[in-house]
C-alpha cells in the first residue's frame, strides 16, 4: 500500500512538472492565426499566444510541430531560432534598432505602441500611424478580433488574427 501511495505521489509530481508553465489557463491563452514577416524571417500559421503581466509568449504550429517559439520578458526576447538577447539587439537584429524596446510585447498584449504616438480611438479597439522620415512608416490597428502592425519602410507585417 505504501508503495502504490508512492508511486501515485510521483506520478502527479513528474505531470506536475511538466505543466509547470503556469501560463496554460483560459484566461492567459488565445489561439490565433500569427503573421511574422520581416526582412530576416517569415511565418503565418495557427498558434497561441500566453500573456502574464511580466511575460508573453508566442507559438506558431504547423502540423502539430511547433515552428517558433518566441518568450518576451521584462528584459529578454527569447526565440526558439535563436539565443535569447536583449530587447533592443532583438529589435536591432530582427525588427529595426530604432523601435522601443517593447514594441512587440506591446503589440501581442495588443497595447499601444510608440508612447500612444498618433493614437485614435475607434469603435472597438484603436489605431496608430507613425511616420519618421527614411525610417520607418508604421501603420498599428487594434480590434476586438485582431492586431496589425505594418511598417511599409522596412518591410514588415506582426499580424495576429483571434480564433
Amino acid at each position: 500500500m505504501l508503495k502504490q501511495l508512492i508511486s501515485l505521489f510521483i506520478t502527479i509530481l513528474l505531470f506536475d512538472g511538466c505543466t509547470g508553465k503556469h501560463l496554460i489557463d483560459e484566461k492567459n491563452q488565445e489561439s490565433a492565426f500569427i503573421v511574422i514577416k520581416t526582412p530576416n524571417m517569415r511565418y503565418a500559421d495557427l498558434g497561441f499566444i500566453y500573456k502574464k503581466p511580466d511575460l508573453v509568449k508566442v507559438e506558431i504550429y504547423n502540423l502539430g510541430q511547433a515552428l517558433l517559439t518566441i518568450d518576451i520578458n521584462g528584459m529578454n526576447v527569447c526565440m526558439s531560432t535563436f539565443e535569447c538577447m536583449s530587447k533592443h539587439d532583438f529589435n536591432a537584429k530582427i525588427l529595426n534598432q530604432n523601435y522601443p524596446d517593447n514594441l512587440l510585447e506591446n503589440i501581442f498584449k495588443a497595447q499601444p505602441i510608440f508612447d500612444k504616438k498618433g493614437f485614435k480611438k475607434t469603435n472597438n479597439g484603436f489605431t496608430q500611424t507613425i511616420h519618421k522620415d527614411n525610417t520607418y512608416n508604421i501603420t498599428y490597428s487594434v480590434t476586438s478580433t485582431q492586431q496589425s502592425f505594418r511598417d511599409t519602410i522596412n518591410k514588415i507585417l506582426i499580424k495576429v488574427k483571434k480564433q
